[in-house]
């Protein structure tokens, strides 16, 4: 499983009317604060970036639940501490959940100024000039003969990338396996013994030795790999990532096909907690190299289109 985002796909609602739970809206006719109302955008995004579930979130930072909701809804008025405890369950700096922390200096603030109302090509041109620029960016020969495949599970990515390897005779890898090796434990346990900082540290080594081990090779990463900035940049500095996305739909219906059916207990509010991920995880998984939509395609249709993708983009015929 892919860490945290199963329990999205594994597991019941997070709100409801019990003692526990959250309503899934701010009580009507209630006015929100505007500062506590980003306050709260800015936490529930984080924390679907990281595709953790609200309980997830709410044990790390030992608050209840009601309270965690009430401060994504903009309605709570945490104090200092809570929130402190809140940035570290979602491995965050507090200057980060409360604020920009391009306010924090004023060469950040002009800087920010230079950026400000770029478009993402533009953005990213500057990002890939400033690694030139501060000699962190990699210039890497045997990139384009890494293929790293990206998305969350249920996108194909073990299936189709053992295809993929087969096809261009290339060794395949699942990194959460070589995690499992490093760890001496299974993904599940490494969260739940350790922590999901512990976990990110082996899925950097584990990436790192497979580039240093292996010049060509197929790559199935797991879901949140790009939750950890470090980690990502490293994964787009030397292979060449192609982003398997898929429907919200597909993505719990293909669960659901490998045999596991807990999610349907819950479709409704599981499905609505899946589209909140992919939409905090889509600007990521949209830097990838290439990207190919598997969305109403058989396994045969989709495996071609990505094998059509990644040979052009290796300069291979056929």
């Amino acid at each position: 499983m892919n860490e945290h985002v199963d329990a999205v796909l594994a597991t019941a609602p997070e709100g409801g009317n019990g003692s526990n739970g959250a309503s899934n809206a701010a009580p009507a006719g209630e006015a929100r604060n505007p500062l506590l109302a980003a306050l709260g955008d800015r936490v529930r995004n984080l924390r679907a970036q990281r595709g953790l579930t609200r309980k997830a979130v709410a044990i790390a930072a030992d608050v209840s639940e009601r309270h965690l909701a009430n401060l994504e809804y903009g309605i709570g008025n945490a104090s200092i501490l809570v929130l402190q405890q809140v940035a570290g369950a979602l491995h965050c700096s507090l200057a980060e959940l409360v604020g920009d922390v391009t306010t924090s200096s004023p060469e950040w603030l002009l800087i920010r100024e230079l950026l400000e109302n770029r478009s993402e090509t533009d953005l990213r041109r500057v990002r890939v000039a400033l690694g030139e620029l501060l000699g962190t960016a990699s210039v890497d020969p045997a990139r384009h003969r890494r293929i790293a495949l990206v998305g969350l599970r249920g996108a194909g990515k073990s299936t189709l990338g053992q295809m993929l390897a087969e096809d261009l005779e290339l060794p395949f890898i699942e990194l959460s396996r070589e995690i499992e090796k490093l760890a001496g434990c299974s993904v599940r346990e490494i969260h739940d013994l350790y922590g999901t900082n512990a976990y990110r540290r082996y899925e950097r080594r584990a990436l790192e030795e497979a580039v240093q081990i292996y010049s060509e090779v197929v790559i199935a990463t797991p879901g949140g790999i790009v939750s950890d900035p470090a980690t990502f940049n490293e994964l787009l500095a030397h292979c060449t990532t192609v982003w398997l996305q898929a429907a919200p739909e597909e993505h719990m219906g293909r669960v659901a096909a490998q045999g596991d059916t807990r999610p349907m207990a819950a479709s409704k509010e599981a499905m609505e907690d899946l589209r909140r991920i992919l939409n905090g995880r889509a600007a990521f998984y949209s830097k990838a190299d290439l990207s190919v939509d598997t969305s109403g395609k058989t396994l045969s249709q989709s495996f071609q289109a990505l094998r059509a993708a990644t040979r052009q983009s290796m300069g291979l015929g056929g």
